[in-house]
Parts: structure tokens; C-alpha cells; sequence
């Protein structure tokens, strides 16, 4: 019998590599690309340990996997940096300090 790819590994390695490009977007991205990408991971990998002989591309899953924790910490960590800052300089001194940089260039 033919072995078959794992449904959505290629799709959970592509979103745990977003995960970590959309933590620079406040946390946002990163957070939603790794949530959604570990749910994946979750349900690819049951299916493997069911039936491991029928399905191929298990690394991709893995891969993605941790990718996706990876992305989820970066983002996280950003997001709180980002909440900290707004919460203690306001979006004015955030504005002021972007402002600060542009001048510089």
C-alpha cells in the first residue's frame, strides 16, 4: 500500500514559520499563526500514532510544532513588552519616541 502524506503537514510547517515572522506584527499574528498551527499539529499527530505505516511527512509536522512553540513564546513575549510600554509612556510617548527615531535617519 501507497503511503499517504499527512493532511495539513505542509500547511503546519508553513504556519509555525509565520508564527515567528508575525511575532513583529505586537504578537498578534504570531500568536493566532501558532495557536492555529499547534491545533493542527495536535490532530496530524493522533493520526500518526494511529496508523504511523500509512502516512508520511511526519517530520513536517514536527518541524512545524516547534516552530510554532517558538513563535507562540516570541510572541507572547512581545505582546507583554508591547502592553508594558503602552501602559507606561501612553501611545503619545510611543509617538514621540518613533518620531525620535525617523529624525534620526
Amino acid at each position: 500500500m501507497e503511503k499517504q502524506t499527512l493532511p495539513n503537514a505542509t500547511l503546519i510547517l508553513v504556519f509555525g514559520i509565520l508564527s515567528i515572522v508575525g511575532c513583529c506584527c505586537y504578537g498578534i499574528l504570531g500568536l493566532i499563526f501558532a495557536i492555529v498551527a499547534l491545533v493542527l499539529a495536535k490532530k496530524a499527530t493522533a493520526m500518526y500514532t494511529e496508523n504511523p505505516e500509512l502516512y508520511e511527512g511526519y517530520n513536517n509536522v514536527k518541524t512545524g510544532k516547534i516552530l510554532a512553540i517558538i513563535g507562540l513564546i516570541l510572541s507572547a513575549i512581545y505582546l507583554v513588552f508591547v502592553v508594558i510600554m503602552f501602559a507606561t509612556i501612553g501611545y503619545e510617548g510611543y509617538m514621540d519616541m518613533v518620531r525620535e527615531q525617523m529624525g534620526q535617519y
